[in-house]
């Protein structure tokens, strides 16, 4: 039997108390009936005794609360799921967007998710190829990993997720492979770049949509990155797909946080996000993984622009905390026209000696990857010198470091947004690279690697 009340006492901004209330539940799903006969969509946000505080799902403008009726529908929000779902877009509550029918459901599932028993899971230890070097080679994505990727404003992180999308997929294993792409309070521009991009190259197929636009309500965009991973948990362990969820921007998610907090009026946090901005990421971010068991996973790579370019802000510095690393992109890379302007050294994939080496990748990556590293690092400190005292000042063999570094980021980092290099391409340009060095420097790489990989001549 649904509850229904005519006591609705408040509504400020998308906020509305209820009294006189009895055996509702936090999270339940409620429907505002007008005199009109509209229907708005909301949900219980906090109980006091027999007063309950909802939150709405749209605009409160023009709502008459002394005719208004409350219907608790006795459930929280759900979304229905069915492999019709792939080569679909749907808006932040999981409505069909694309004037398509609706889905017939299979299931429906509460977009909470369940919490996955931390003695189930099993380790990530599988290669995916995301065919960007930068990432492939020096940076490698796992399958059931969560590795964010932290973007300035202004940067091309559309194009980089984007690309991603399309390119992804588990080796030897493409079949069964899935992308759920949530936007989170994206603009419209952005949001028809994506649809025509998937559209364009067929990725859509395989793909599942959630757009949720920045004129969209903020409560949408809280339900937005939930929704996007329910779909994904149903595909990967109901339907054994490998999935990547790509969530873009988390920034947007955790500003639509703070304002709800705020119209709570709670104690505010670190730049007045909520105080419980933490546990409310790690309850989206941990919903990555694998279960022992089962053949599906879902990846996770969430996008997320760092106000000011600061990394020590809240949502970046939190997300660090949670997840398993991260790719970091870089504005001098982005000026000197670097495409994607990935700058590695900072960035970090903590999975990434799981997935690599015989039988995953190649024997010779992970001396390769650190060869690569420790050159280009020392190569980037030699023309932070010639900066200072002057290209003369340096030795032969910190002008040749200089040039090396010059050429891994117009070579290996640079190579567009269309370009899907192979795992075998990468390395074997990583090789050609490292040719520009003497012999003597490649001290990280085992001689019989060396006389089998390092091109003739060196």
């Amino acid at each position: 039997m649904l509850k229904e009340y005519s006591t609705i006492r408040e509504v400020v901004g998308p906020l509305m108390m209820v009294e006189g209330v009895s055996g509702v539940k936090y999270d339940e799903l409620v429907e505002i009936h007008q005199e009109n006969g509209e229907v708005r969509m909301g949900r219980v946000l906090e109980i006091d005794g027999d007063r309950a505080m909802l939150q709405l799902f749209e605009s409160s403008q023009g709502l008459k609360i002394d005719t208004a009726k409350a219907r608790f529908l006795g459930r929280s929000i759900q979304l229905s799921v069915s492999p019709d779902m792939l080569g679909r877009v749907f808006d932040g509550l999981g409505r069909p967007k694309d004037g398509g029918p609706e889905i017939i459901p299979e299931m429906r599932l509460d977009m909470n998710g369940s919490p996955i028993n931390p003695t189930s899971r099993d380790y990530p230890d599988e290669f995916i190829q995301t065919g960007i070097s930068a990432i492939d080679g020096l940076n490698t994505l796992v399958r059931g990993q969560k590795l964010p990727v932290f973007s300035g404003s202004g940067l091309p992180h559309a194009n980089l997720a984007a690309q991603i999308a399309r390119q992804a997929r588990v080796l030897g294993n493409n079949d069964n492979f899935a992308v759920v792409f949530g936007a989170i309070g994206i603009t419209f521009e952005e949001a028809d770049f994506f649809i025509s991009d998937f559209r364009r190259t067929g990725a859509i197929d395989r793909t599942v949509l959630f757009m949720n636009l920045a004129n969209d309500p903020a409560i949408e965009r809280i339900a937005t990155p939930r929704m996007a991973l329910t779909a994904a948990e149903y595909l990967a362990f109901e339907k054994g797909m490998h999935v990547l969820v790509i969530l873009t921007d988390m920034t947007n998610y955790a500003e639509a946080l703070r304002e709800v907090s705020a119209a709570r009026k709670e104690v505010p946090g670190r730049r007045g996000y909520p105080g419980y901005l933490y546990t409310d990421l790690a309850s989206l971010y941990e919903r990555a993984g694998r279960i022992r068991g089962k053949e599906g996973s879902v990846t996770q790579i969430p996008i997320l622009t760092m106000p000011e370019d600061d990394k020590t802000h809240p949502i970046p510095d939190l997300t660090g905390y949670i997840t398993e690393g991260q790719i970091i992109l870089s504005r001098e890379l982005y000026r000197k026209g670097i495409q994607p302007p990935i700058d590695v050294l900072p960035s970090l994939s903590r999975l990434k000696d799981k997935g690599i080496g015989a039988g995953k990748t190649r024997e010779d990556h992970a001396p390769t990857m650190n060869q690569l590293f420790a050159a280009y690092s020392r190569g980037k400190e030699a023309k932070e010198l010639a900066v200072i005292l002057g290209e003369a000042a340096l030795s032969e063999m910190d002008r040749l470091y200089a040039k090396f570094a010059d050429e891994f980021e117009k070579q290996y980092v640079s190579q567009g947004y269309d370009t899907n290099r192979s795992i075998e391409e990468t390395l074997d340009l990583g090789w050609k690279l490292l040719s520009l060095l003497p012999r003597s420097e490649l001290k990280r790489i085992r001689d019989d690697m060396l006389d089998k990989y390092l091109p003739e001549g060196v």
